[in-house]
């Protein structure tokens, strides 16, 4: 088949919706499959903000080109970024691929939290934020998705939010996982010490961004700093771009007397992450709103046991007191207490380390990526069965 596969991010493979796109292709690849990747960072030279809103007329005009010379079978775009193109398709018919919208987390669900983080007094919104992010874009993605012959989500509150308030047909709608490389699969598992006196590292892997729950997380691990001197935290990834200096941002939520126990890694490439979180026991993600959480299935398959919220996205992985502790969203307590547990009983800790680690081999990128090509071959069946009659 010949795919296209379209973000409107660079397409940077140690980023998150962006590096699952390259990821995705590249196995696809790897099947014998001819595949073209169209990324914000293709498109003309302008503003960031211009070149975000125009993104669906340039992905339009790129399908267009590569249809004409290449006789694509399928275009797989992030959500949004070919709802220009849906309406062409509608005139085109049986000259256009198969259209599919790929979730790296719905925008609709997004907003929600963002306006319950405003009214918490969390979160200030931009002037832009209710023209373009909190308006026109989240036209785009209905259109996108109510047009799209195919929608892969990530979770099922996904799948029930378009099938019950966007009005897209139910069997139309899938949900697949993200997964993680071949590289972080079948590592050395390495038991950790259970003896109550011995160093706990925590590691938090993401943005360090509202919507990840700084305001909730940062409090428990201050509290639990203070109260165990035998805790480290690691901050990884913690860089983007509103932060200048990501290891003073993060160390201004903390008291200063425990800098010296707080690592933060702004950024790293995807392949040295094994390594970075050699030593480390629990992964902590106090998030809002996470469409997967594919950092969370990266760092079981490292053998840490996860605490997290009880969101959409991680509970598709985990299971609370099996492979991981599942706690309540904006509930400081709760994280502390969850923290608190595993530290205290170190044979509970490596309970959900051994199965946190077991659940992460079922996340190779080659089975995911089987199981979405063969949902585009039977809807491509079923399309041609269509036109013909």
């Amino acid at each position: 088949m010949k795919i296209l596969l379209t973000i409107h991010e660079t397409l940077n493979p140690n980023s998150g919706s962006a590096g699952s796109t390259f990821r995705l292709g590249e196995q696809y690849r790897s099947f014998g499959h001819e595949v073209f990747f169209y990324s914000i960072d293709k498109t003309p030279n302008l503003g960031g903000y211009f070149k975000r809103v125009l993104f669906p007329e340039f992905v339009a005009a790129q399908i267009a080109q590569l249809n004409w010379s290449q006789a694509l079978d399928v275009v797989d775009g992030a959500l949004g970024d070919t709802w220009i193109w849906a309406k062409i398709a509608r005139v085109l018919k049986k000259q256009s691929p198969l259209l599919v919208a790929r979730s790296h987390g719905l925008h609709h669900l997004t907003h929600q939290w963002i306006l319950q983080e405003v009214k918490e007094k969390n979160l200030k919104l931009s002037r832009m934020y209710p023209l373009y992010r909190g308006g026109f874009n989240l036209w785009e993605i209905s259109n996108a998705v109510r047009d799209s012959d195919l929608v892969f989500l990530l979770n099922r509150e996904e799948r029930d939010y378009i099938v019950n308030q966007l009005g897209v047909n139910a069997a139309h709608a899938h949900i697949f996982a993200n997964g993680i490389p071949s590289s972080f699969l079948n590592l050395p598992f390495e038991p950790r010490s259970t003896e109550p006196d011995t160093k706990i590292r925590i590691a938090q892997i993401s943005s360090y961004i509202p919507r990840k729950g700084i305001h909730y997380g940062s409090p428990a691990l201050q509290n639990i700093l203070k109260r165990y001197p035998n805790v480290e935290v690691t901050f990884l990834g913690v860089g983007c771009t509103d932060l200048a200096q990501p290891e003073s941002v993060v160390h201004a939520d903390f008291d200063p007397a425990l800098h010296h126990r707080i690592k933060v890694i702004p950024r790293y490439e995807q392949e040295t992450l094994p390594k970075l979180l050699e030593g480390h026991h629990i992964k902590l993600l106090p998030t809002l709103s996470e469409g997967f959480g594919k950092a969370i299935v990266e760092a079981m398959a490292c053998g840490l046991a996860p605490v997290t919220t009880n969101v959409a996205g991680p509970l598709e992985i985990v299971r609370d007191g099996h492979d991981a502790i599942v706690v309540p969203t904006r509930d400081s307590v709760a994280i502390e207490q969850a923290l608190d547990r595993l530290i205290c009983d170190r044979a509970y800790l490596e309970k959900l380390r051994r199965n946190a680690y077991e659940t992460a081999q079922g996340y190779g990128w080659r089975q995911i990526a089987q199981a979405r090509l063969a949902c585009y071959e039977d809807a491509i069946q079923k399309k041609a069965h269509f036109n013909r009659h």
